[in-house]
């Protein structure tokens, strides 16, 4: 089975509570702290198996390897991607089974992560999961006040469209929000307006 480790908690004794997205559902398990395991880190892909104990509600977390990318020795790329990783545990965790669109994403967003701006990959998956969810806002009607918004447009969390005078946030041109929302990719942006973009998924999704 293969997965990606989405969140880890520290327990008595170093002992580790593990939560792994895999293309199917989302897994939770128990791993025993031992000088003969492998490393693992919140953001890596791993293979895995999983052995269920009487003793233990939490199936143990056994046999890891890690499928490592180039990039997650660059210490910039894996905060980045550590800190992407966490919203899908805060979006899942209450979640136990779902197909494949999250997995499929993440694993989209790794073979990227070096290829591209990281943050430019981030906006964009995040735009697209928004969408298959059916939470993306075309209409350029401001979230707070209802009305259409003529000028100053910026975005907030969810990318939910709003004047800046009712967020207080950073405005964009209508044309390159159009072509995020639309077509999903941040081309038309300059990097520092990327910077802002990524605190809005930070907020998360």
């Amino acid at each position: 089975m293969q997965g990606y480790i989405i969140n880890i908690t520290r327990v008595k004794d170093e002992d580790l509570i593990v939560t792994i997205l895999t293309k199917e559902s989302i897994k939770t398990a128990y791993r025993f702290y031992g000088a003969r395991h492998s490393t693992i880190h919140l953001g890596y892909k791993i293979d895995f198996e999983l052995l269920s104990s009487l003793k233990s509600t939490l199936p143990q977390l056994k046999s890891v390897m890690h499928l490592g990318e180039v990039w997650n020795a660059k210490r910039e790329h894996m905060l980045l991607w550590q800190a992407f990783v966490r919203l899908f545990y805060q979006h899942l965790k209450e979640i136990n089974t779902l197909d494949s669109f999250y997995f499929d994403l993440l694993q989209s967003c790794s073979t990227l992560w070096q290829k591209q701006n990281p943050k430019r990959v981030a906006i964009e998956a995040y735009t697209r999961l928004l969408a298959y969810e059916g939470r993306l806002h075309h209409a350029f009607v401001c979230f707070s006040c209802d009305e259409m918004i003529e000028e100053e447009l910026t975005l907030v969390r969810g990318f939910l469209p709003a004047h800046k005078r009712c967020a207080w946030n950073q405005s964009f041109e209508p044309l390159h929000v159009k072509t995020l929302l639309e077509e999903c990719s941040t081309i038309l942006f300059e990097d520092s307006h990327i910077d802002h973009l990524w605190k809005i998924v930070l907020q998360g999704f």
